[in-house]
């Protein structure tokens, strides 16, 4: 008999996330977990299970800074041991200023000084067996917090711009492209392992690779350059392990010359007929103040020319009301301009001032009741626009994307919530659907009748 005793594994140590902002941050929390996974950390669902939490913060606007700070002071108040990191961990002094009793405080994207402060507060409680861990990158596949059939695809870092009422380039820098090997590797793996619908994002997708002047890398046996449009068309490439084609999202997406080259892709197939465009404005003084990248000159006639060949294309997009400058003669022509746009989903901001944007020190700002009132007017036009365009869906057979299945009710019926080609996560619509079979999961495909529609959603049933 043995006279060895058994060899224990120490307990792992817990790690909790409260992860805000956009997806390029949630992208950022997965990195940052998986690097902690990796080093022998296991994640913890709530604060009382946490030997210390992260908070991913965002500070793109003044009301995206106040819900960072509310949720570090929950963080500190419920669990005590709290890191801060994200965008807003550029403003150490003000975090540490209100709360002096945080652990660290690190910037965007910042992951390696994120888990040098997590190992310092919590150290890992690595044995012999656990050190024998390979370790475990996010482009091999790592931690997801999304659901298992939906992933953000993160092309680059950082902007170029220096558009006057943002900071995303002092807070994540000047653009910084992945390597496009890196990137497919990342998204063939995510396919693998069970994602269907990949959502492209970036702060500028249209000039990936721009930095790197769109070097060449060998993908496959051929030559690819990290370029949109390579990329975009190598994404059609990819298939399920059942043989299905995933859909592709592109968000982000500046109407530069070359996003022309896309749109066919959307007619074949193997891209989903999704732009998500920042056009922010239409007014061309407006867009002049802001100093956006491109203006509103011959966009009316490029959006026609993409739905002549992708007639299924939903265009989405941002507008900012309120600009310092801007005039009701400015509003009346951006309101024209979404007339004829027709835009299928709008998303409107009220402007706001952020510390450090070059907006601030802008003549003429717009009173708050008139902000006020111009998003009242654009919601309402934008609304208008959108139920008319889901009303001409009724009748139509479509495709979707399953993301929650019910129980069934008392007579047995099974509904189920998804999104059409149409619908991005968390942002878009959604189409209820009614008598779903049994066997219906998340993630699957499913060709749908549309039966009804209202301002945002459809409903209908799957067609058996």
């Amino acid at each position: 008999m043995s006279t060895h005793s058994p060899t224990s594994i120490p307990d792992q140590k817990k790690v909790g996330m409260v992860s805000l902002g956009c997806p390029k941050a949630l992208v950022d929390s997965e990195r940052i977990l998986t690097a902690l996974r990796a080093d022998g950390y296991s994640m913890s669902a709530d604060y009382a299970g946490a030997d210390v939490v992260l908070v991913n913060t965002c500070g793109f606007l003044d009301s995206a800074k106040e819900e960072s700070l509310e949720a570090i002071g929950e963080a500190i108040a419920e669990n005590g041991r709290v890191i801060v990191t994200g965008c807003m961990g550029e403003e150490a002094e003000a975090i540490r200023a209100r709360f002096p009793q945080v652990l660290a405080v690190t910037g965007a994207q910042q992951y390696e000084a994120v888990v040098d402060a997590v190992r310092a507060a919590a150290p890992p409680s690595q044995g012999p067996f656990v050190d024998l861990v390979p370790q475990v990158y996010a482009d091999d596949g790592g931690i997801k917090l999304t659901p298992r059939h939906y992933s953000y695809l993160k092309i680059s870092e950082g902007c170029n711009h220096s558009c006057a009422f943002c900071i995303i380039p002092q807070l994540r820098g000047r653009l910084a492209s992945r390597r496009i090997d890196a990137v497919l590797r990342e998204a063939e793996k995510l396919v693998a392992a069970g994602t269907r619908e990949l959502l492209v994002i970036s702060q500028d997708t249209s000039a990936y690779g721009v930095d790197i002047r769109h070097e060449e890398r060998m993908w496959h046996g051929h030559p690819v350059r990290a370029h949109m449009t390579d990329l975009a068309r190598e994404l059609g490439q990819l298939r399920t392990p059942e043989g299905a084609s995933p859909w592709v999202r592109l968000h982000y997406v500046y109407p530069y010359p070359h996003v022309d080259a896309v749109i066919p892709l959307m007619a074949e197939g193997l891209l989903t007929p999704y732009l998500d465009i920042p056009f922010q404005h239409a007014s061309p003084k407006v867009l002049r103040a802001m100093k956006r990248p491109a203006n509103e000159a011959r966009v009316l006639e490029r959006i026609r020319a993409w739905r002549a060949i992708a007639p299924d294309l939903t265009i989405r997009s941002s507008f900012v009301v309120g600009f310092p400058g801007e005039t009701e003669d400015d509003f009346r022509y951006l309101l024209d301009w979404l007339e004829e746009a027709q835009l299928d989903r709008v998303g409107g901001f009220r402007f706001e001032p952020v510390d450090g944007a070059a907006a601030n020190a802008l003549p003429d700002p717009v009173p708050e009741t008139v902000k006020e009132e111009r998003y009242a007017r654009l919601m309402e036009v934008t609304e208008r626009i959108s139920a008319a365009k889901l009303a001409a869906k009724v009748g139509r057979v479509l495709p979707v994307i399953v993301d929650e299945v019910g129980e069934p009710d008392a007579d047995g019926d099974i509904g189920a919530t998804a999104r059409s080609q149409a619908d991005a996560p968390e942002i878009d619509g959604q189409v209820f659907l009614r008598n779903v079979s049994a066997d219906l999961r998340p993630g699957d495909f499913a060709n749908v009748l549309v039966e009804d529609a209202d301002a945002h959603d459809l409903f209908g049933a799957p067609v058996h």
